[in-house]
């Protein structure tokens, strides 16, 4: 099995198989592209109310996704142990385009917690979803048009919505559906963490109000910095909703199942990829509807993937063994400090190792040099994300261009004391350049440790000194002794 090389054209095939943008990957891929992994099967579950995930993992997906009915029924058919199907009732909480009429943006957000609680905002959305699509209809709520008249209306009749939910509950349970509904992209509620603690924190004392219901089921997608500080927690029973969380992981063999569907799946060529895989490793990829499913040999087995991908890619990273091996070698430099990868910068690395130079020398898809410059390209998309998400990171990355890894967090502060950098990015704070700015700030140095270490940039080590994994590393132009070369100034 390792001695079987795949055809050079291949290589095509990865380019073409592969999304360009990777900006897209949070919108609904087409359905022969759509990867199910079978560790996801609990996090979309109904009754996993609340599932968190970094950047990339997959929130925005499957929150599209789960409202297209097709994707519900394919979800059906290969995890049915999600309880989702083709009927169950989908609506948008919350998400990350403006929709008015399904919750409230971001500047109406603010304006109504200047007079109402999060849980009584989400409360009501939550409220206005089930009378939409139940046929219990309560006339003067379905008559008012602005979300403070509702929300204030929901306030003041509290027998009446409490009969809604529960008749709604009934009628879902007698038919046997759920009624999900989504909340994603709670970063863009708000510019600022108080905000945005009383904002999660109301959310997830509505997870847990609907908890004793059967059908009623709101699920919010949400980052781990989202429930990092205890104020998101501070009400009665609320370890009841955290402690149940599911996270929404890529273990290797899902990133490669990912992977490997694309190819076959890729519209003008994937049968090349289908006829090597029967031709090398004796491996048919059977059809369902219109696209090919992973063979459960390649999404569970990881000889076997480790024997395909070595194919494209030749069996080590280098000339020899030492070098390491091209299967553990990427997903192992992609990961953040939690040894999380995303999909999306694994797919872009891929696409990026395929797009580089051929060697005349090696005999394989993907030479061992293009994948480790893949991690730079990689590098950048993560840096740029960074920045989207969170601009005040880039202020305090600059002064440690050059820096070499592990190093002590003095050396570290040091240069933050030089380049006078906390006192740049509290004038930045004050004149509003800064979205959702370090939560720790406050604590100086030490304080912004821990607001890196929850992002997943910083690492503490054992003995305390202080260490990047390499995409965030590469993309900030942070050394380390024979690691992967930094990405160069453009």
């Amino acid at each position: 099995m390792g001695t079987y090389r795949f055809p050079m054209e291949i290589r095509e095939v990865i380019q073409d198989a592969l999304p360009t943008d990777t900006s897209l990957f949070g919108s609904i891929p087409r359905l022969q592209y759509t990867y199910f992994p079978a560790g996801h099967a609990k996090a979309l579950h109904p009754d996993s109310m609340l599932v968190e995930g970094i950047r990339g993992s997959g929130k925005s997906f499957w929150w599209a996704a789960l409202q297209s009915a097709e994707h519900r029924l394919l979800l059906d058919t290969i995890l049915p142990k999600t309880g989702i199907t083709e009927k169950t009732f989908v609506s948008q909480g919350f998400g990350e385009k403006p929709s008015p009429d399904n919750y409230p943006g971001r500047d109406a957000l603010a304006d109504l917690l200047i007079s109402f609680d999060a849980r009584q905002i989400w409360r009501t959305i939550l409220v206005v979803h089930l009378m939409r699509e139940s046929r219990e209809n309560l006339a003067p709520l379905a008559n008012l048009n602005s979300w403070r008249e509702r929300i204030n209306w929901v306030h003041r009749h509290p027998e009446e919505i409490e009969r809604l939910i529960f008749d709604a509950d009934r009628q879902l349970d007698r038919s046997g559906s759920y009624h999900l509904i989504l909340f994603d992209a709670l970063d863009r509620t708000t510019d600022d963490w108080k905000s945005m603690y009383s904002l999660v924190k109301g959310l997830l004392q509505v997870l847990l109000e609907f908890r004793p219901y059967k059908r009623i089921r709101p699920k919010a997608f949400v980052r781990p910095d989202h429930l990092e500080d205890s104020a998101v927690g501070d009400f009665p029973d609320s370890s009841k909703v955290l402690t149940s969380k599911v996270q929404l992981s890529w273990p290797r063999n899902d990133l490669y199942g990912l992977f490997l569907q694309h190819l076959a799946n890729e519209q003008e060529n994937g049968h090349l990829f289908r006829d090597a895989c029967q031709d090398g490793f004796g491996i048919r990829w059977s059809k369902h509807e219109h696209l090919f499913l992973v063979p459960e040999k390649l999404r569970d087995e990881e000889e076997f993937q480790r024997g395909v991908f070595h194919a494209m890619t030749g069996p080590w990273m280098g000339p020899t063994a030492r070098h390491g091996f091209p299967y553990t070698w990427l997903p192992n430099h992609l990961g953040d400090s939690r040894r999380q990868v995303s999909p999306r910068t694994f797919l872009a690395a891929l696409r990026h190792a395929a797009a580089d130079s051929t060697r005349a020398d090696h005999p394989y898809p993907l030479h061992y040099g293009s994948i480790r410059r893949s991690v730079q390209e990689a590098a950048k998309i993560r840096v740029f994300e960074m920045q989207e998400d969170y601009a005040w990171v880039e202020t305090l990355m600059e002064p440690l261009e050059g820096l070499a890894v592990p190093c002590p967090f003095e050396e570290i502060a040091g240069r933050w004391k030089d380049d006078e950098t906390l006192e740049k990015l509290r004038r930045r704070i004050l004149q509003a350049w800064v979205k959702l700015p370090p939560a720790h700030i406050d604590s100086d140095a030490a304080g912004i440790r821990v607001d890196l270490e929850d992002l997943g940039l910083f690492e503490r080590m054992r003995d305390g000194r202080v260490n990047l994994p390499d995409v965030y590393r590469v993309g900030y132009r942070i050394r380390r002794r024979g690691g992967v070369k930094v990405v160069a100034r453009e």
